[in-house]
């Protein structure tokens, strides 16, 4: 079963649905299911999430535009020098696949700019913005 996002959601548009794969599904329910009640992911929120300077966290790393740059279509690096792989699943189909492996980046890396983990409602806004690309 697939779920559709309506595309105000995602895109900030009425035009069409967005419909998750099963993976992505599976990787965002326990994000949506964790926060406030009444809670929808927004991709508009998740970009600006994405694209914003945030304090609290390491002085290199104060957006996630640090390391994976602004066009998420294309490799990213880490301040050591290490090759990322595209952010967009259109380019990297498998990007998202594994909920281990994607909650384990979460920890990662929202401790590296934000100086703390991300709330449910970042993670689930991040990746519904992320999906969309």
């Amino acid at each position: 079963m697939r779920l559709l996002i309506p595309a105000a959601i995602l895109l900030g548009s009425t035009v069409t649905a967005f419909a998750l794969t099963p993976s992505q599904t599976t990787i965002l329910k326990p994000y949506v299911s964790s926060a406030q009640p009444g809670f929808t992911p927004s991709a508009e929120r998740g970009r600006a999430f994405f694209f914003a300077n945030h304090g609290g966290g390491k002085a290199d790393t104060p957006a996630c535009t640090s390391c994976h740059t602004t066009d998420l279509k294309k490799p990213g690096q880490t301040r050591a020098g290490k090759a990322i792989d595209p952010m967009a699943p259109s380019v990297v189909p498998t990007r998202y696949s594994d909920a281990a492996e994607v909650d384990k980046w979460f920890r990662r890396n929202c401790k590296d700019v934000l100086g703390r983990e991300c709330t449910a409602e970042e993670k689930a806004d991040a990746l519904v913005f992320l999906f969309g690309l």
